[in-house]
């Protein structure tokens, strides 16, 4: 007996959830777990390079086991035509129309829904390895700086370096908007988010500095040839994850993320804030203009 486990992110044109490749993965890990030799294809748009439908031969498989999403359209009816010598199962799986192809060429279906059908589904986060969580706060373009500005070469960069991470990565916007939920619309929810991240990466003067405040190390990058705030307040807290212009490329950012995710990172974060110069500057100003 061999296997082979297929959803929709087996499909060229066919959606990856991170719900679907759960279920999938929980699918193949069951079969492991018993001694049943099983394979997963995925769509080479998802993951490039990796087994597809189209570089399987259907008669080495005596099975084959569709996980999760609606058992509908042509996609799915093209399975039962691929693979007419397999065994078909559906699992985990919405039924539409059970009289459909796609459908109606399954074998056996066992469905989370359809009918009078509810079970639960089949994807569990519990499977998923843990990966840090970190927050990606950019700066737009900054004209008070004219040509020193270096902003889309730096997010160039930059973009091409995440892309690399295994992480989970959120694009954070420290701009307030009160009409518009994809923004916070306070400072304390901004900060709420900052402050259950691993780690947040920066081109922004307060993703610096709420990131550091918040007790998360930060990979701070300033934008403005020959430095601008963002250095100015890295040197001022004392932090060193920062990166000048001309400086960026993967090497240096990948060293950085290794630091901020080891113990002298968290060591730094530890120490205590000096007290506060400009507030003690204008509290210092106002008293003498009173007693003026």
């Amino acid at each position: 007996m061999r296997v082979l486990v297929t959803g929709w992110p087996s499909f060229l044109h066919g959606e990856a959830t991170a719900g679907d490749v759960l279920s999938m993965r929980r699918v193949r890990d069951a079969l492991d777990a018993i001694g049943i030799a099983c394979d997963t294809v995925w769509s080479h748009g998802f993951l490039p390079g990796a087994a597809g439908l189209d570089d399987v031969d259907p008669s080495s498989y005596s099975h084959l086991v569709f996980a999760c999403g609606p058992v509908t359209g042509s996609q799915v009816a093209e399975l039962h035509e691929r693979f007419p010598c397999c065994y078909r199962i559906a699992v985990g799986v919405s039924v539409i129309d059970p009289a459909c192809p796609a459908a109606s060429g399954f074998h056996r279906i066992l469905p989370r829904d359809g009918g009078a059908a509810c079970a639960p589904d089949l994807a569990d986060p519990t499977t998923a390895r843990p990966v840090p969580v970190a927050g990606v706060v950019l700066a737009p373009g900054q004209r008070e700086y004219g040509s020193h500005g270096r902003h889309e070469d730096v997010h160039r960069v930059l973009g091409d370096w995440l892309g690399t991470l295994d992480c989970a990565l959120l694009e954070l916007d420290s701009r307030l908007d009160t009409t518009d939920w994809r923004h916070c619309s306070t400072p304390d929810q901004f900060a709420a988010v900052l402050s259950r991240l691993d780690v947040v990466i920066t081109t922004r003067l307060h993703g610096l500095v709420l990131a550091v405040r918040s007790g998360v190390p930060a990979i701070a990058v300033d934008p403005i040839d020959g430095g601008g705030k963002v250095t100015a307040q890295a040197r001022a807290l004392s932090w060193p994850a920062i990166l000048a212009a001309d400086e960026v490329c993967p090497e240096r950012l990948d060293a950085w993320f290794r630091w901020c995710r080891s113990d002298q990172a968290a060591a730094k974060l530890r120490v205590p804030e000096c007290e506060p110069e400009l507030i003690d500057g204008l509290v210092g100003a106002l008293r003498l203009e009173r007693a003026a």
